[in-house]
């Protein structure tokens, strides 16, 4: 008897079923993203503060920080960077040195499951390598911030494994600890703005 093929899908609260080896656009929704992101830690939990730092509230600054670089990019861009870290919502956060450990299939699948998501809501499949290049200097920044302010770094730990080129980058911004319920509630809102300037452009 051949054995019976592992399960691979995850139900959604939203009741759709996601394939993670084979994930298509019409299985996401953007209030499971923006659910499974409120509740999922970063920095494997071990921040300060009486409410974990999210992904989604890390999202939130990251294309708030996005923004401030490139303003004049259109809003299709922004909403990239708000969905950077979509994946997570059901394959977790996983820090760099685990992600290191897991090799190149964890990649894959965060790769296939993004596609997906992007085609979802209008992008590339594949980001432009400029585009994903800025939004990685701003996820870089994101995490300068909160590896000082919340997760237990020396500024100068921070700088060594978070190198910036302009450290003027993080002046203003401030982090963001609440209930999941009020970052859910403000990535929705922040995804609804996004769309409309792009329906509106």
């Amino acid at each position: 008897m051949a054995p019976r093929p592992r399960r691979a899908w995850q139900r959604m609260l939203s009741g759709r079923r996601l394939d993670l080896l084979d994930p298509t656009p019409f299985d996401i929704e953007i209030e499971d993203i923006a659910h499974g992101l409120a509740f999922v830690a970063r920095w494997n939990g071990q921040t300060r503060g009486d409410w974990p730092y999210s992904v989604a509230e890390h999202s939130l600054l990251v294309e708030e920080i996005f923004t401030r670089l490139e303003p004049a990019l259109p809003p299709q861009w922004r909403l990239a960077a708000l969905l950077h870290d979509a994946p997570e919502y059901v394959i977790g956060d996983m820090i760099s040195p685990v992600k290191a450990a897991l090799g190149a299939e964890y990649g894959a699948m965060d790769e296939r499951i993004a596609a997906a998501i992007h085609r979802r809501f209008g992008l590339p499949a594949t980001l432009p390598k400029p585009i994903k290049a800025r939004i990685k200097q701003a996820d870089r920044i994101s995490a300068r911030i909160e590896a000082v302010a919340i997760a237990g770094f020396d500024p100068a730990e921070a700088r060594r494994l978070f190198p910036l080129r302009d450290e003027r980058a993080t002046e203003g911004l401030e982090l963001v600890l609440r209930p999941p319920a009020e970052t859910r509630a403000a990535y929705l809102a922040r995804f609804a703005r996004i769309m409309a300037l792009m329906d509106a452009g």
